[in-house]
């Protein structure tokens, strides 16, 4: 990887490029030297470098001072330096960071290309982001102070360079790279933080790695080792190029899987395997370990590597409004759907894979505007499942607490109507939270969520294997409504199942389910579906012909047999079936029948003797065939004595259920002549009869042969029918197992519906009841008497201070508050709770009950949370050591008054507004006042403002603020209109009471002689 290795190229001319490197132009001047041989380098060669990326905000400099002083200047990487930049002031942050590095560092350029040993840095007032090598500056579209330059930059870096994407998180304060980085490690690029107890500012660094998505934390200075012996070591580094391999034995794959199975439930032998494989790099690289199979070991050793391994499978890079624009597409889908839902209804949707909620809340936020901009307005109910097999993420999303960072991708209207600004970031509003159900739930195994109006299952299905999205996307069907809505992401598609959706936004992936026969039968394969018993043939049957018969035993049925041989015969007999077998023996059959080799078998056929078997055979054969009896005469059989003639009889009986369809077989001996009884072969042979004999046979064998042909082919035609019969049978049943099992998964999804919802309501259950908990203690806490009353007046709880007023028990609750007596005094109690229901005003008053006790009464409206008035709520302070207080007070004053009135001295008593509260009989004859009159005037306002000077004004003001400052022998001369003028010395001081003030102050007057 040697950045100098096409420097002895021969220059060419025709190479064209512009000042500032911008892209070239036709007609620019011919260059030469280095520009020239960077221009010619193919991309696909001059491309192939780590590129770097170092994100900071305050306090960053010292880290990326340690950073490139530890940097070799050949180390081949390019970097990119992005900070937070005032946007209106000059940088000088490129010129700052060449006095720590021997490497080029210069301030991007719109269009410049990114070279090996160069540090680019960001400019001020500018978002920059990555394409094909070359660095593109934008203006900001967000206002100052939700920028996140970081974050921009980082993400674009990880859709440029992919894996050779490093992005290093440094010293700052917020979150800003905290989404790029996610998106760094997606693309299997490396992710370094700084340690968060060498950054002047934590922020950032523990932002980061709260994401679980860090391969190194490290002082900024120990940083450049770790990351120039990875580049150092590709071997050890995730290669897209590379799938399954010599060196990736499939057995130790399939023990990592089963170590994942064993200890978190969850199998990925499903997922894609060059996916699974860069992810197990990853974590083999962070441990410098080189061979699967010394992975396999250290997962075995380590359980906390499989719990970090399943994590790094689980990596989940989500954003809210992921793709704006498409969001916006499927509002435009939506809105005809919402119409054509019945008042009242509920709208069901589903998140698969919602990893830590942004997209479950992005889609509830845009069905709840569709259900805004709809006219008339719209009355449905909202319910969304947003599911994962991460538990953390599903507790995350729970919480819909997001790091301030949501205002790069959130705008500012939806901020303020369905975000609410919290110390730590942002909380989703419970309006938005109440729509959305989280679950913890297995895609691969657990049954789907039915009967649903959409599906959303964004950049889920390009990490799965296409076996298991061939049978995830016929679920995705049967799981929506008809005419649902199945939005994916734009890297996925359905190819292969054209019959089951009808694409409606073939750029953004939105699809319609339609109506499919062969929905069904794609379903079956799913790996939830309950697995098919086959049913296993019955073991043939070792028995003979006999034991596929019930035995027939003795009597009514050999009753019945014996009565028809006695009435038609005496001769040696047999009962048979049109099989042959043997069913009932009359008379000694030893000279006719004899047992077969082998098993033992009660068939005639099996047991005539040679002689016989022709002869019998053709004889059954023909009673079964034409229902009549048949009789062969002159039938020879070979004896010990000679050759005996016989006469063998096939009758079909009819007599009685138990013998129909059975036969009867008769031999009787006939007269044999003498010459036939004892032929023997030294006599010549009768040729004729011979020949007559084989040609019988002959004839007997092709009529066997024709009739055993037509047979067989009536067979066939039976058993194409009976399979056809079979066939459809076999249909029905597997449609009847098809129904059943939709039935059970139906019931199954439902029932994890109910135990998701119960869960939800259980919790819920608990909070209202630690909330009623806290309200109890703290209405028992304030002992203020209170009482709740319903619309009608019936009491629906109250606190036990009640009792003091009115006699109530616990099993009061639910009577009329009027059907109590109480012991106030005041008869107007239910008239005032009545127009505090009417007209929804409050109601307050003090009130003594018989008792002399005083309470401040009030009576204002129950309200809801949804502001509906429910009642009324009575409430009864004590205020008797108020009253008895004030009382005190009132005597007091009254008696202080009192004093001051007597005195013979001209004295006067002002408020802490120098208002006059008493006034001394002396002090009114002297300026010829009315007692009465003066009392509650303020003292400026006496004699015709004749005690309005300032200084007399300032003084009596201090001393009223400064009690320990009184004043005597203060010289006041005036015109008093009623005295004439006069020359007085005034003393005053604060009255207290107990040592505390009164905010009270005694003015006397003393008149100097002229």
């Amino acid at each position: 990887m040697n950045p100098t290795h096409s420097a002895s190229a021969p220059d060419e001319p025709g190479i064209h490029i512009t000042p500032a490197g911008e892209m070239p132009r036709d007609g620019d001047e011919p260059i030469t030297g280095t520009l020239a041989r960077e221009a010619r380098q193919p991309e696909h060669v001059a491309d192939k470098f780590p590129l770097v990326a170092l994100g900071g905000s305050a306090g960053s400099l010292a880290a990326f001072e340690g950073f490139f002083r530890a940097m070799p200047a050949d180390c081949g990487m390019a970097f990119m330096v992005v900070t937070h930049l005032m946007p209106d002031q000059p940088s000088e942050l490129a010129q700052v960071l060449q006095h720590f590095t021997k490497m080029p560092v210069q301030e991007a350029s719109d269009g410049l290309r990114v070279r090996p040993n160069n540090v680019y840095v960001i400019p001020p007032g500018r978002d920059m982001s990555i394409l094909h090598g070359m660095l593109l500056l934008f203006a900001p579209t967000q206002p100052t102070g939700h920028r996140l330059p970081i974050d921009f930059f980082f993400q674009s870096l990880a859709k440029d360079a992919r894996d050779r994407a490093v992005c290093i998180i440094c010293s700052g304060l917020g979150s800003d790279g905290t989404l790029g980085l996610k998106m760094v490690m997606e693309n299997f690029g490396m992710v370094m933080v700084q340690a968060p107890e060498t950054a002047e500012f934590d922020s950032m660094p523990r932002s980061a790695m709260a994401t679980e998505f860090v391969d190194f934390v490290l002082p900024a200075e120990q940083l450049p080792a770790k990351l120039l012996d990875y580049v150092r070591h590709p071997d050890t580094r995730p290669r897209r190029e590379e799938a399954d391999g010599s060196t990736r034995p499939a057995h130790a794959l399939q023990k990592i899987f089963h170590l994942i199975r064993a200890k978190t439930g969850h199998d990925f032998s499903f997922y894609k395997r060059n996916t699974v494989f860069r992810r197990i790099d990853r974590r083999m690289n962070s441990h410098q370990i080189r061979e699967f199979t010394q992975y396999v070991r250290y997962l075995q050793e380590n359980p906390a590597e499989v719990d970090a391994l399943f994590k790094e499978l689980l990596i989940g890079v989500t954003k809210f409004f992921r793709d704006r624009d498409a969001f916006e597409q499927l509002k435009v889908r939506l809105l005809p759907l919402l119409r054509g839902k019945p008042a009242d209804s509920t709208v069901r949707a589903w998140a698969p894979g919602c990893s830590t909620g942004e997209e479950a809340y992005s889609l509830a936020i845009t069905l709840l505007e569709c259900m805004g901009e709809m006219t008339p307005p719209s009355y449905l109910k909202l319910q969304i499942f947003a599911t994962d097999i991460n538990p953390d993420a599903i507790d995350f999303a729970r919480a819909g607490l997001y790091p301030e960072n949501v205002t790069a991708d959130v705008s500012p209207e939806r901020l303020r109507r369905f975000f609410t600004k919290d110390e730590d970031g942002y909380r989703i509003k419970k309006e938005v939270r109440d729509v959305v159900v989280f679950a913890v739930h297995d895609l691969n195994k657990d049954a789907p969520f039915t009967k649903l109006d959409l599906l959303v299952c964004r950049n889920l299905l390009i990490y799965l294997s296409a076996e298991l999205q061939k049978n995830l996307v016929p679920i995705f069907h049967y799981a929506l409504n008809p005419g649902g809505l199945l939005f994916l992401g734009p890297s996925e598609n359905l190819t292969g199942f054209q019959d089951l959706f009808l694409p409606l936004d073939v750029k953004w992936k939105i699809s319609r389910r339609t109506d499919t026969p062969s929905s069904l039968t794609r379903l079956a394969n799913f790996p939830f579906a309950l697995a098919r018993q086959h049913a296993q043939a019955a073991p043939a049957s070792t028995a003979g012909p006999m034991t596929s018969h019930p035995a027939r035993k003795e009597g009514p049925f050999a009753a019945l047999v014996q009565r028809v041989l006695l009435r038609q015969y005496t001769p040696p007999a047999v009962v048979i079936n049109p099989k042959g077998e043997i069913l009932y023996v009359n008379g000694r059959t030893g000279r006719y029948l004899e047992p077969a080799p082998g098993l033992g078998a009660m068939n005639v056929f099996d047991m005539a003797r040679e002689e016989l078997n022709y002869e019998l055979s053709e004889a059954v054969h023909q009673a079964v065939a034409t229902r009549q009896d048949v009789v062969a005469e002159g039938v020879k059989l070979r004896l010990d004595a000679g050759v005996q003639l016989l006469r063998v009889t096939v009758k079909v009986l009819e007599e009685g259920e138990p013998l129909a369809g059975l036969l009867l077989v008769v031999f009787e001996e006939q007269p044999t002549p003498r010459k036939v009884r004892l032929g023997k072969a030294t006599l010549a042979p009768d040729h004729d009869a011979q020949v007559q004999t084989l040609e019988k046979e002959l004839h007997y064998t092709k009529h066997r042969l024709q009739t055993t042909i037509e047979e067989m082919e009536s067979s066939v035609e039976e058993l194409k029918s009976t399979n056809e019969e079979l066939q459809s049978a076999n249909e029905e049943l597997q449609s009847t197992n098809e129904e059943a099992m939709t039935n059970k998964e139906e019931m199954q999804s439902l029932n994890e519906e109910l135990m998701t919802l119960n869960m939800q309501y259980l919790t819920k259950t608990e909070e209202l009841s630690q909330a009623a908990n806290d309200m109890k203690n703290l209405l028992d806490a304030t002992e203020i008497a209170t009482i709740f009353l319903d619309n009608d007046m019936v009491i629906k709880r109250f606190t036990p201070p009640v009792h003091r007023i009115v006699s109530l028990l616990p099993t009061d609750v639910g009577r009329p508050i009027m059907h109590f007596a109480n012991n106030l005094r005041r008869e107007t109690l239910e008239q005032d709770v009545r127009q505090v229901l009417d007209k929804l005003v409050t109601v307050e008053a003090n009130i003594q009950t018989t008792q002399g006790q005083w309470y401040a009464m009030r009576i204002l409206p129950y309200r809801t949370l949804d502001n509906y008035i429910s009642g009324a709520v009575i409430t009864f302070t004590d205020i008797t050591d108020l009253k008895t207080l004030e009382a005190q007070l009132q005597e007091s004053a009254r008696f202080a008054e009192s004093i001051v009135e007597t005195l013979r001295e001209p004295l006067l008593v002002l408020d802490n507004e120098q208002r006059v509260l008493a006034i001394s009989e002396a002090f009114a004859t002297l300026f010829k006042l009315d007692r009465e009159q003066s009392k509650g005037r303020l003292l400026r306002e006496l004699d015709g403002g004749a005690w309005q000077q300032p200084a007399l004004r300032e003084r009596l003001e201090t001393t009223l603020r400064h009690p320990e400052q009184p004043f005597l022998d203060f010289p006041y001369t005036a015109d008093f209109p009623g005295a004439g003028p006069h020359t007085l010395r005034l003393f005053g001081r604060p009255l207290t009471s107990g040592g505390a003030r009164t905010g009270r102050l005694l003015l006397g007057v003393e008149v100097v002689p002229a």
